[in-house]
């Protein structure tokens, strides 16, 4: 059993990046044990492609990478970050605001709620951020 594992990618601030960095996690959750078609795979897959839409949206060209990071904590906790370096943290929407986007975090909250985790946004050195999302790992042990 490793005690921790740690992959990331960084890909251009671009709508195109949102699928690869969707690709990349699926296939590196398989690669660690975690089936696919597993529920978590899906929910990890798809907080992943919110927040990468996010980080491409949302910067407004000021971020010109985004950063997906994945670790897994001694085959107990999966953290998934994606970092950008815009200055500006992601809004909380009232509930009454009737708009077709914008509703990303309310989406990846829920998503990790519903999945026994929880959310969290950290300043980076450089003075962008990392949102953080922290779930029980359900997949096999991972050989290091």
């Amino acid at each position: 059993m490793a005690d921790l594992q740690e992959a990331s990618i960084t890909l251009p601030s671009e709508p195109a990046s949102v699928p690869a960095a969707r690709r990349y996690v699926g296939e590196l959750l398989t690669e660690w044990g975690l089936p696919c078609a597993a529920e978590t795979a899906e929910t990890v897959r798809l907080i992943v492609s919110e927040l990468a839409t996010n980080a491409v949206q949302h910067t407004f060209g000021l971020s010109p990478t985004f950063t997906v990071e994945l670790r897994l904590e001694e085959d107990e906790a999966l953290r998934v970050g994606v970092t950008d370096s815009h200055p500006r943290w992601p809004q909380r929407l009232p509930a009454a605001v009737q708009q077709d986007n914008g509703r990303g975090m309310v989406i990846i909250r829920s998503l990790a709620a519903e999945s026994g985790g929880r959310v969290s946004v950290v300043p980076t050195p450089e003075g962008g951020k990392t949102v953080w999302i922290a779930l029980p790992w359900t997949g096999a042990p991972v050989q290091g």
